[in-house]
């Protein structure tokens, strides 16, 4: 008896590769919500969600027409003030140069009020200097000088900034390692012991009512503010001035400033040097007092109103 071949049974279908990513497989194939995809083709369907009714479209254009009118009316006042604008800037910058102008005429106008006055006074001053007329004037800085003498450069130490604690701080000094006031009054002082005829410093005359005076982190020579390096600039017999200054108190101190605090300084002889004279003078002059004006008066100087200089 002849035997069947056995039937193979086919069996379930093979389980999918992603079948445990079930959630991550419906999110991609259903990414709209199925309640966002029914309210959409409502939409649609009621017409892509224009206005149908008569007075919902007259609205619309209504609003349509005030966002118009609105843009153009904006965009006409623009340009109607576009040239007002520029015209007032215009005349504001005619006004600024105008000013300035006449600011710059008066600053001219006081420098040569300003040396008609100094040269009256040197004049004045060489007239009451009598025989010893130039050298009044000479000794008060009324005069420019020419002649032999030295060159001192003195300058902040290296990579010193505005303000700030420095070495000198430590010291009692209470700056930094920046040049003072008071370094140049005693750099000044120690050139005029030492013999030298006439200084000035950054082509600043001095004379003997100069003051060197500080306003914050600057040095003021009558009121004049002056930046490093300071050149100071002495008339006198170079080299006599030169070991004088360096072997006085001052030049030690200056010395000194040098080696703790590393404030350079430079001194050189000149064959020639040039200074110019003082910017403003104040002349004073004394009178002699008769012999019945200061019989038991006491009044000697006070008749006159004047000082001495």
């Amino acid at each position: 008896m002849s035997q069947q071949p056995p039937v193979r049974s086919t069996g379930s279908p093979p389980a999918r590769p992603d079948a445990s990513m079930s959630l991550l497989t419906n999110v991609m194939e259903h990414s709209l919500d199925d309640g966002y995809a029914e309210a959409s083709a409502r939409r649609a369907a009621e017409g892509g969600g224009l206005p149908r009714t008569l007075r919902a479209k007259l609205g619309l254009a209504a609003g349509l027409v005030l966002a118009a009118l609105v843009v153009t009316v904006g965009a006409a006042n623009a340009r109607i003030a576009a040239p007002v604008v520029a015209k007032e800037r215009e005349e504001l910058i005619n006004r600024i140069d105008a000013e300035t102008s006449d600011a710059d005429a008066l600053e001219r106008s006081v420098d040569k009020l300003r040396d008609d006055v100094g040269d009256r006074q040197r004049k004045a001053l060489k007239t009451q200097g009598g025989n010893q007329g130039d050298l009044v004037a000479l000794l008060a800085g009324a005069t420019e000088v020419e002649g032999p003498g030295v060159k001192l450069v003195v300058d902040d130490a290296k990579g010193t900034e505005q303000g700030g604690d420095g070495p000198r701080e430590d010291s009692g000094f209470n700056d930094t390692g920046r040049v003072r006031d008071r370094d140049m009054q005693r750099v000044v002082n120690g050139l005029w012991e030492s013999g030298a005829e006439a200084v000035a410093i950054n082509g600043q005359r001095l004379t003997a009512l100069s003051a060197i005076r500080a306003a914050g982190d600057a040095i003021l020579v009558d009121n004049r503010p002056l930046v490093p390096p300071y050149t100071v600039l002495a008339v006198g017999d170079g080299k006599k001035l030169s070991t004088a200054f360096q072997d006085s108190a001052d030049g030690q101190y200056l010395h000194a400033l040098q080696e703790n605090f590393g404030i350079r300084s430079s001194i050189s002889t000149e064959s020639t040097v040039r200074l110019p004279a003082a910017p403003s003078l104040i002349v004073r002059t004394a009178e002699p007092n008769t012999a019945d004006a200061g019989t038991g008066s006491g009044q000697d100087t006070a008749d006159t109103g004047k000082g001495t200089s």
